[in-house]
């Protein structure tokens, strides 16, 4: 089950990490519908997590299945990324939609 969980959370991450990736992107190449959707979808995210005490919710199935508590216990990324990843993924995110919202300024003038 453990690895179920695991599977399911990488998925689940790499959904939003691609997200994340493709705000600038799809700003850049003009697609502020676009753009506008992928912050959208990743502010659901992000809000899931607040509900859940900036923890995902799969952290703790994932915890019902194993003692270990290591950053990478319930996701199958290097350690050192599990460990800092609303760090990383929160700064890409901040940086991308201040980007994408420049740009759309930008864009409408």
């Amino acid at each position: 089950m453990l690895i179920a969980v695991k599977v399911l959370h990488t998925v689940v991450w790499a959904f939003f990490a691609g997200c994340i990736v493709a705000i600038p992107v799809a700003s850049w190449r003009g697609a502020h519908g676009v753009a506008a959707w992928l912050v959208a979808i990743v502010a659901v995210e992000v809000v899931v997590l607040l509900c859940h005490r900036w923890s995902c919710p799969l952290t703790a199935v994932a915890a019902r299945h194993t003692d270990d508590r290591r950053p990478n216990f319930d996701i199958y990324l290097p350690r050192w990324l599990a460990q800092h990843n609303k760090t990383v993924f929160g700064g890409l995110y901040l940086a991308g939609v201040a980007y994408a919202a420049l740009h759309w300024v930008a864009a409408s003038t």
